[in-house]
């Protein structure tokens, strides 16, 4: 017994421009979200990109234009973040961090790791290390 997907999900032509069945954010008309992950532009603290959030949502800075190539690199990497918390490496409540099963107490903006009040966002937590860099 054979099962079936459905049709082809692949690459074709309009007026020679290549289009896809699978496009998402600006190809798609919409407004920069990921399939299953909706993308919200609105106001955010300063220096603050994006923020995925435990209800599947991301916030995307208002002061970025949703389509540039920054906009995206900051969904890419919330889209990391959110991938984490799916599967349980990474969860948060306003007063810790829990990563890889390990507890840091957040306040204020600060994060207590190695014993120190470090900045949240700081590339020093493990969980701000993404795989490209």
């Amino acid at each position: 017994m054979g099962f079936k997907l459905g049709s082809e999900r692949g690459n074709y032509a309009i007026n020679g421009e290549i289009k896809t069945k699978m496009n998402f954010g600006k190809n798609s008309g919409g407004d920069g979200s990921v399939p299953g992950t909706p993308v919200i532009s609105r106001k955010l603290g300063k220096g603050i990109m994006g923020e995925a959030n435990n209800d599947g949502t991301i916030f995307l800075t208002d002061k970025l234009d949703p389509n540039s190539q920054q906009a995206k690199e900051v969904i890419m990497h919330e889209m990391v973040h959110m991938t984490d918390m799916k599967i349980g490496k990474l969860a948060y409540d306003d007063n810790y961090i829990k990563w890889n099963g390990e507890i840091y107490d957040r306040k204020d903006g600060h994060i207590l790791y190695n014993d120190q009040w470090v900045p949240e966002g700081s590339k020093d937590f493990p969980w701000e290390k993404m795989p490209w860099e």
